[in-house]
């Protein structure tokens, strides 16, 4: 009997220093909200100043969306992350590629996609956020442009181009990535770029943002700050905030990690987005719903990445896709909830009892499905032995 106490001691000690070690993500995850039921947000980004043909894209997006409802009855919705200019490619050419110029998505030849953005606000199935005044950062893409047929042409071209189709840290806001690695930008002229595209955005929309996504993901503390001053309440992330590009022009330099519900500094809400649905890239319905019912047993909200590329390269295809994945997602989740990413974010900011719950068998069951996403926990409670109590919190949701 002693020895068995004494193995019982040791095995209590082994656990207890395997969760000291990683106490920090463990108490994280256990801090998160825990949500009720299932929620789903598609969010879709680049959508705005660009490729004339988005107009049709978007209205047959909007009726496919109106004719898929919750439980409540509310209709699917999408976010647009609304980019609102792209070059003037004959003012460049006729510089010589020394003076950038910008034709707006308030201009006359954009009239058509900004009516069927509207219609869908209206009909409450699109839901705009703010994704940057472009898609680049200017200087960049003119220095770029000296050295790079490719870019020179892009950014000359008389009609407007999709901005998928510059190299991927050009593609990418806050930073200078002309040359690589990436340089970081003055923060009076993030400022003063954010203070710019926030008011552009205001007068096309009507109101400020509310929520921002940056560019490529890639963004800073300073953006943050800046976007704060703007009336930005939530940020949406992949979980983690690179604010570079390295040599390889991968994006680099995390410099912090977010859960869904956390506080910037600057006082915005994150929200996670790390479900990925591009059906041009062979992402089937199925992807979509496991996603969802992953995030359900997390007690998170699922907020699905897809692109505009796919509705413009493939769009009944990807339509077809989007349609049978939210088919599916209603019949897997019956109580899935359609929402906004401001809803979503002032629900979690509150913690709003009527979205999150605060009962422990659920948050216990939550948490523990959370776990296996942290770096080598998986790994050292299975050696340790941990995995067997642990086992014990999965329940039903």
């Amino acid at each position: 009997m002693e020895l068995l106490a004494f193995a019982l001691a040791g095995l209590v000690l082994l656990w207890g220093g395997v969760l000291l070690a990683f106490a920090r993500p463990l108490v994280a995850r256990w801090r998160e909200p825990v949500l009720r039921q299932p929620v789903l947000v598609i969010e879709s980004d680049d959508w705005g100043a660009g490729p004339l043909e988005q107009a049709d894209a978007l209205q047959a997006l909007a009726s496919l969306l109106r004719r898929v409802h919750d439980r409540s009855g509310r209709r699917a919705l999408m976010t647009l992350g609304v980019v609102l200019e792209v070059p003037d490619g004959p003012r460049v050419a006729a510089s010589g590629c020394r003076e950038y110029h910008a034709c707006t998505l308030a201009d006359a030849r954009f009239a058509a996609v900004r009516q069927a953005i509207q219609a869908g606000v209206a009909d409450g199935v699109f839901v705009p956020q703010l994704h940057g005044q472009c898609h680049y950062w200017p200087p960049a893409l003119l220095a770029a442009a000296r050295l790079d047929e490719g870019v020179r042409a892009w950014l000359t071209a008389a009609e407007p181009g999709p901005t998928e189709v510059l190299p991927a840290a050009l593609q990418t806001r806050w930073v200078d990535a002309a040359r690589l690695p990436a340089a970081a930008l003055p923060a009076a002229a993030i400022a003063a770029a954010v203070a710019e595209e926030c008011a552009n955005y205001a007068s096309i929309f009507g109101t400020p943002p509310k929520v921002a996504v940056a560019t490529t993901f890639v963004w800073t503390e300073a953006v943050e700050e800046a976007w704060a001053r703007c009336g930005v309440e939530a940020v949406v992330s992949p979980g983690a905030r690179a604010t570079g590009r390295d040599a390889q022009g991968r994006p680099a330099g995390v410099d912090r990690a977010m859960l869904s519900g956390q506080r910037a500094r600057a006082g915005q809400i994150y929200l996670v987005r790390d479900v990925y649905f591009e059906p041009v890239r062979g992402h089937a319905p199925q992807q979509l719903v496991a996603g969802l019912l992953a995030r359900a047993r997390q007690g998170r909200a699922c907020l699905v990445e897809t692109h505009r590329f796919n509705f413009l390269q493939a769009r009944d295809a990807s339509l077809a896709a989007l349609e049978a994945g939210l088919a599916a997602a209603l019949a897997a989740c019956p109580a899935l909830r359609f929402a906004t990413p401001l809803e979503l974010a002032r629900a979690l900011r509150e913690r709003d009892p009527a979205w999150v719950d605060t009962r422990w068998r659920p948050r216990l069951a939550a948490w523990r499905a959370r776990l296996d996403e942290i770096p080598r926990f998986r790994r050292a409670a299975r050696l340790s032995g941990l995995q067997f109590p642990l086992a014990l919190l999965r329940g039903e949701r």
